[in-house]
């Protein structure tokens, strides 16, 4: 799993052609478990990054003994497949989703969880579980939490007499004193942090994406104020542009040429591994009186297929997985990647979790994580982010340009409507 795609969610879409291709490569079987007695279930993946994973997955289902549970590894465009394989006979009875999630729930393409989870409900990251409900009711098991924090340099804001920023205006002003010919102060992507900021400013306002009445939520001056001073920080020059690996990446902040960045949680051990201590890691900082610091969390969660010939025995191994088996759990979150198990109590009791800047970052998720609602559609991402990249790299007024994405948000939740 590349980092990008931790964060992205990518439309649901395909058509007649690539449904049936997608028919067609659903038929090969890329790893089985190997004592199940019942019946012969199949569990889709997205290809992970992470050595080792696709063995974990694969031996997780060996050890599976009330079902034949046949591993598929799915390279490419894994949202766009498995939105096409589940509108056929032949896609997976056990499948990763992320998004859009939404659709599938209201195509009756996934069926309802909530009887799986309720008895462990309240031990899942509860900003990680929030977009799988929908009408009250859960229709994915969060598997892993991911996400993003801003990792700062303890030497060069020493030397520069900059504290690790607690307000956003402390980030701005800190930024501008640590950027010189050889480092800047800040880096948020190459696009000045258009495509991976999202709601985060927003929320570090006190603001949300989609607010409890079921309306834009950033329909407020505080919005404009916020996205604001991200634009001054590009007009301060304290942003890093063009540096050789985009925002996920660790590789400039380790090389210095930045102070600070905003990354994922997956680039700590990098991170550790170069700098030793000489680095601490901080949520978004918050922003005004009714601001609040910010950390974006996401997690890709199990879903069952509402076209599986065998939803009994999939909702089944989907429960024995990501509910019972808190040792595969945590293997999973731990092993080969670095993620927070989407268990509170796992996350508690992980011994890599525990000290330094990683329980830091668990503290920051778990007391301040915010994700994408589940009503936040493609055309509202695409809306407001294309909205934010023309005020903080072409300088475009805030207020009109929020203005124009409210109305296109209130557009789409009148569209897939609240309940």
């Amino acid at each position: 799993m590349t980092e990008i795609d931790r964060r992205r969610l990518l439309a649901a879409g395909g058509g007649v052609a690539l449904a049936a291709a997608v028919a067609t490569a659903c038929g090969s079987n890329t790893g089985r478990g190997g004592g199940g007695s019942g019946p012969a279930i199949s569990q889709w993946y997205h290809q992970y990054g992470e050595p080792g994973t696709q063995q974990a997955v694969r031996r997780y289902a060996a050890t599976y003994r009330q079902a034949e549970v046949r591993v598929q590894w799915r390279p490419g465009d894994y949202d766009r497949q498995t939105a096409a394989a589940l509108l056929t006979s032949s896609g997976p009875d056990v499948f990763e989703v992320n998004g859009p999630l939404l659709d599938q729930i209201r195509g009756g393409q996934v069926v309802d969880l909530t009887a799986e989870v309720e008895p462990v409900k309240d031990d899942f990251h509860q900003a990680a579980l929030a977009p799988k409900i929908w009408q009250d009711k859960v229709w994915g098991i969060p598997q892993t939490v991911d996400m993003q924090l801003l990792y700062y340099r303890k030497s060069l804001l020493k030397e520069a007499g900059v504290r690790p920023p607690q307000t956003l205006d402390e980030l701005v002003d800190g930024a501008k004193k640590l950027s010189g010919k050889q480092t800047k102060g800040l880096f948020l992507g190459n696009d000045g942090g258009a495509g991976v900021l999202s709601g985060t400013p927003l929320s570090a306002a006190g603001l949300s994406l989609i607010g409890a009445d079921g309306k834009a939520g950033f329909d407020d001056p505080a919005a404009a104020r916020v996205l604001g001073k991200i634009r001054q920080l590009y007009a301060d020059k304290s942003l890093l542009l063009g540096a050789p690996t985009d925002w996920s990446d660790p590789a400039a902040f380790i090389q210095g040429l930045t102070a600070m960045q905003w990354s994922g949680l997956w680039a700590l051990p990098q991170i550790k591994k170069a700098l030793g201590d000489d680095f601490g890691v901080l949520p978004f900082p918050a922003d005004g009186s009714g601001g609040k610091p910010s950390v974006p969390v996401g997690a890709y969660a199990s879903a069952v297929s509402a076209r599986s010939t065998h939803i009994k025995e999939a909702k089944a191994f989907a429960t024995w997985l990501w509910v019972d088996r808190t040792d595969f759990q945590q293997d999973f979150a731990l092993s080969y990647g670095f993620h927070i198990p989407a268990r509170i109590s796992l996350a508690k009791k992980a011994a890599r979790l525990r000290e330094g800047p990683a329980a830091d970052a668990v503290r920051f998720a778990t007391d301040h994580g915010t994700a994408e609602p589940l009503l936040w559609t493609t055309a509202d991402r695409t809306a407001y982010q294309d909205a934010l990249s023309r005020i903080i790299k072409g300088g475009a007024h805030p207020e009109s340009e929020l203005k124009s994405v409210v109305r296109t948000v209130n557009a789409e939740l009148k569209r897939v409507g609240k309940k």
